[in-house]
């Protein structure tokens, strides 16, 4: 999209050769003049959608500069105090433990992707079937550790969240939970480092463990229920500020999982945007934008799988998306330049 120039003598002589009122251009581009910073978080399967989210941002006139790729503490730290305007990437219930950071002055806008989005913990078929494994508990067998056990602590390896991560806490509160911490050795490395080791092993034949999500490239490298399956916790035990949604964290029609309905231990996910409430109450167009937007998952798991077999060009992902869905994303717009 062309954007207007804040030039005086253009902006007259636009006004005079397209008969548009000043009202009508600053509806057209409510941005105008105003500048977003957005966040980014360090895993790399969310970036698809911030980076459409920041170009629709620019079609609306704003102007938003380089996206910073945070902690999630960092952001959730920086945008309550408006050093950072917002993100696409906030996971909730797992993020709820950062509440406390936002709560009054950030607000959480759901949902940025559609289809919702599972946690959990996933074994090599071929181990899972000739081991007997179907639950976090059966890692407490000494056969079932020296299997997995590829540094020779006499553990497990399991491949976790780096610190900083939601799922950090969860897997965290699991392991003293289920009184796994002399059985499980957590790795905590960067994720897609240590998933690409993990791949790599299962290729040659060792067994895994691993943590993950859904969309994540993970889930096309190694499909469940063909190369790997979904395993249950011991039961459902959340930390005290998931509490309350154990219903949540047992979740029917998991394909791949070893029972059905399956007892993931985390419960199911939006994926929501998070902004700063300042921001919101002056720029009632971004609001709208982002109530009217959802991206099917199926979208993110192609351009996540597209990512991971090596084609990078995320903005050009992006664009592509845009362009294939403009009816749609015109209609989100629209609502956007009309919330003035």
């Amino acid at each position: 999209m062309f954007r207007l120039k804040t030039i005086p003598a253009f902006a007259a002589l636009m006004l005079a050769t397209t008969g548009l009122s000043a009202p009508a251009l600053a509806q057209e581009q409510p941005g105008e003049g105003k500048e977003i910073i957005m966040a980014q978080p360090t895993w790399d399967t969310g970036w698809f959608y911030t980076e459409i989210y920041k170009q629709l941002l620019g079609e609306l006139g704003y102007s938003v500069g380089t996206v910073l790729t945070l902690d999630n503490p960092a952001f959730y730290q920086s945008v309550a105090f408006g050093d950072v305007t917002l993100w696409v990437d906030g996971w909730f219930p797992i993020h709820n433990p950062y509440k406390s950071a936002f709560e009054g002055s950030a607000e959480i806008i759901p949902a940025v992707v559609s289809g919702g989005a599972i946690e959990g913990y996933l074994v090599d078929k071929k181990s899972a079937e000739e081991l007997d494994i179907t639950s976090l508990k059966d890692f407490k067998r000494d056969d079932v550790k020296a299997a997995f056990d590829r540094d020779g602590d006499g553990k497990a390896d399991l491949v976790a969240c780096p610190p900083g991560w939601g799922c950090e806490l969860t897997i965290e509160h699991h392991m003293n939970a289920y009184g796994l911490n002399d059985h499980l050795n957590l790795i905590k490395a960067g994720y897609p480092a240590a998933m690409a080791d993990a791949v790599a092993s299962y290729e040659t034949g060792s067994p895994i463990l691993f943590y993950t999500w859904t969309p994540n490239w993970t889930v096309n490298e190694l499909v469940p229920g063909e190369d790997v399956v979904w395993i249950e916790v011991p039961e459902v035990n959340l930390p005290e500020d998931m509490a309350d949604l154990t219903d949540a964290a047992v979740r029917e029609g998991v394909e791949g999982c070893v029972n059905d309905p399956c007892m993931l231990g985390f419960p199911a996910n939006t994926i929501d945007a998070v902004v700063n409430s300042a921001f919101l109450e002056e720029n009632p167009a971004v609001r709208a934008l982002l109530e009217n937007g959802e991206i099917p998952i199926a979208d993110v798991y192609a351009q996540n799988a597209a990512m991971n077999a090596g084609d990078n060009d995320i903005e050009a992902h992006a664009t592509a998306w845009i362009a294939d869905n403009r009816d749609m994303v015109d209609g989100w717009l629209d609502a956007a330049r009309a919330a003035q």
